[in-house]
């Protein structure tokens, strides 16, 4: 073909389209259609079952992120919720979310300033200056940036502190926040190095204000009450958030690590990583993964969820995904058959080339399993209750399989071939790999 289009080649395009039925079939559906219900395939929509072989012993309704992008928050603090569950003998709980979110907030503000000054000789116009100031305080993050709060910040039940209107929709409160983040960096940038902690410690304390206005201020200790599966009134009172988490939510957080699969060019199988200019809390604990083969994620995620443990995990959710029947299965739509293409891309490829990365967190609660393998897996998920199976999800093993990035696991569920690499000095990989995006996703 030509370099570029000539009128007769689309007429000949034309001509072809409409002389095959199935491509004017698909057009005549997709007119008036939505491509999910054009595309949704028969065999498998027949076969979806939330029954599970193996499931944690307690479930809890499904929480709701709403309007906002803090899926990993909400699926470490549903993780920690269990243990509250179980040490007060509890129906249900939930923990404030928008506490939570008010520390990543602040921190990441601090982690951004603090960049920007370590990066003041960059041109504004390099790639690592414009990565930092595309979104300096977003919604996302990852596991070792929760485990930051939950060690300096603590937690506290969500009566303590509400959500606010801004911490369930975040657009407009992120808008501001970046708009004088942004402002900030051009004035640091501009002014002598010496002056940078006197002005930081200024601007901090302007985004301290608004986080204040936007979300409420954090409680200093808890004083709280509620009653347990027995009737029986349980007070809580002049606990310090962190003193909290320690006798009620213990989930031996210091000894969870975190497994990925990035089958990429770039990147070895039993190898540390980690991802520059990514975190929240300066001089706290560093992004780090251990990249293994896809059958060690299932076999550590099995095994947690065989002994009553549930496993945050990260994900590429709106891939081959049905929102409204809560499932994620590779032959859910039947694209090939509605557009007369194929669709080849594998893992390596869509990681390499930007058509899949980590947009979502969650928690796998079960799974099915058959002659010592994994088919299905139950997952609990933080949209509210109204898709799925009242807010959980099934995801095939297939699907796994390709769209599955991340499992945190306790490290006694890793053979002793893959502890001896937990020790390994981790390979920093650039601020915009697509092993760092949850920490950029608005899921």
């Amino acid at each position: 073909m030509a370099k570029n289009i000539s009128l007769s080649t689309i007429k000949t395009f034309k001509n072809k389209f409409l002389r095959n039925n199935k491509n004017t079939a698909s057009r005549n559906a997709l007119i008036k259609n939505d491509l999910a219900n054009v595309a949704l395939n028969w065999e498998n929509f027949s076969q979806i079952n939330h029954n599970f072989s193996n499931l944690i012993k307690k479930e809890l309704p499904a929480t709701n992120q709403m309007a906002s992008g803090r899926c990993w928050g909400f699926a470490g603090l549903n993780l920690m919720r269990l243990q509250v569950v179980d040490s007060l003998e509890l129906n249900t709980f939930e923990f404030s979310q928008n506490y939570f979110m008010f520390w990543d907030k602040l921190e990441k503000a601090n982690y951004f300033l603090e960049n920007i000054i370590k990066s003041r000789d960059e041109s504004y116009e390099s790639r690592l200056i414009t990565h930092l100031l595309k979104a300096p305080v977003q919604d996302g993050g990852q596991w070792d940036m929760f485990v930051n709060l939950i060690n300096k910040y603590g937690a506290v039940p969500k009566d303590v502190m509400p959500e606010t209107n801004h911490s369930s929709k975040s657009g407009a409160m992120n808008y501001i926040l970046t708009h004088k983040l942004r402002e900030f960096a051009s004035i640091l940038r501009k002014k002598p190095a010496k002056n940078s902690a006197a002005l930081k410690k200024d601007m901090m304390e302007t985004i301290y204000n608004l986080l204040a206005m936007f979300l409420g201020q954090p409680p200093d200790v808890i004083n709280w009450s509620t009653r347990n599966k027995d009737n029986r009134h349980i007070v809580i009172s002049d606990m310090t958030p962190i003193d909290f988490c320690k006798k009620y939510a213990d989930i031996n957080i210091k000894d969870k690590v975190c497994l990925i699969h990035a089958p990429m060019s770039n990147k070895k199988f039993n190898t540390m990583y980690t991802v520059e200019y990514l975190g929240n809390v300066v001089e706290g604990q560093i992004i780090k993964y251990l990249n293994v083969d896809i059958k060690e994620l299932k076999k550590s995620a099995m095994d947690s969820i065989k002994n009553n443990e549930a496993v945050w995990f990260g994900c590429d959710v709106g891939k081959r995904f049905s929102r409204d029947m809560g499932v994620l299965d590779m032959g859910i739509y039947d694209y090939e058959n509605v557009f007369q293409t194929s669709f080849k891309m594998n893992k390596q490829t869509r990681l390499e080339y930007g058509d899949s990365e980590m947009t979502h967190a969650m928690l796998l609660t079960g799974v099915d399993v058959k002659k010592r393998n994994s088919t299905k897996w139950k997952i609990e998920n933080s949209w509210g209750t109204k898709s799925g199976n009242q807010g959980y999800m099934m995801m095939t093993d297939e699907w796994f399989d390709e769209y599955t990035y991340e499992v945190v696991i306790d490290k006694k569920y890793l053979n002793k071939r893959l502890l001896k690499y937990l020790d390994m000095e981790p390979v920093a990989l650039a601020p915009w790999d697509p092993m760092g995006a949850l920490a950029r996703s608005v899921e």
